[in-house]
């Protein structure tokens, strides 16, 4: 959805709130794709600061399902972004390159909610999902989930370090 900040942007001290809402269903994170179960409407607020450029202010909830990293099984994980940015008018687009900014949001007078607020959501996405702090996570050889009980593959990994001791042992006996 695009919003038209022209009046916000030529008019000094011009308050403007709306009320956006999220269209997406599902949200791409480094090469998956998380189902959105619940979100909010975008709320943002746009203040004229100066010639040519507006503070924006917003918030949003929605809660995405994740899987756990250790178990696989889907956990529904609560994000509230909340963000404040300065936007640029696009005359004054070299002052913001000057300042290091990157307004790939904006078309021209037109604020892209969507790209933006993807971005904001990428930016507060956690670093790890568990389904809860002692997951045990999936037995590395068959695969059963570990939070469920053990499934009896033998677990034993010896320590490659004791190689050549086992070795010293072994030496010594008949097969």
């Amino acid at each position: 959805m695009l919003i038209n900040l022209a009046d916000v942007f030529t008019s000094e001290g011009k308050d403007r709130r709306e009320s956006v809402p999220f269209e997406p269903d599902r949200i791409s994170y480094m090469g998956n794709s998380y189902k959105i179960r619940e979100k909010s409407p975008v709320n943002l607020s746009f203040t004229n600061i100066g010639i040519g450029k507006i503070l924006m202010q917003g918030e949003m909830k929605l809660v995405l399902e994740i899987p756990c990293d250790r178990c696989l099984q889907a956990v529904c994980v609560p994000l509230e972004p909340r963000f404040e940015q300065e936007i640029f008018a696009p005359d004054l687009n070299g002052q913001a390159k000057a300042e290091g900014e990157q307004q790939g949001f904006m078309l021209g007078y037109e604020l892209n909610v969507e790209a933006f607020v993807n971005g904001e959501i990428l930016i507060n996405m956690p670093v790890k999902v568990l389904c809860k702090p002692d997951c045990k996570g999936i037995c590395k050889q068959c695969g059963h989930d570990l939070n469920l009980g053990e499934c009896g593959c033998d677990t034993f990994v010896p320590d490659p370090r004791m190689a050549a001791i086992k070795d010293i042992f072994n030496a010594g006996k008949e097969v």
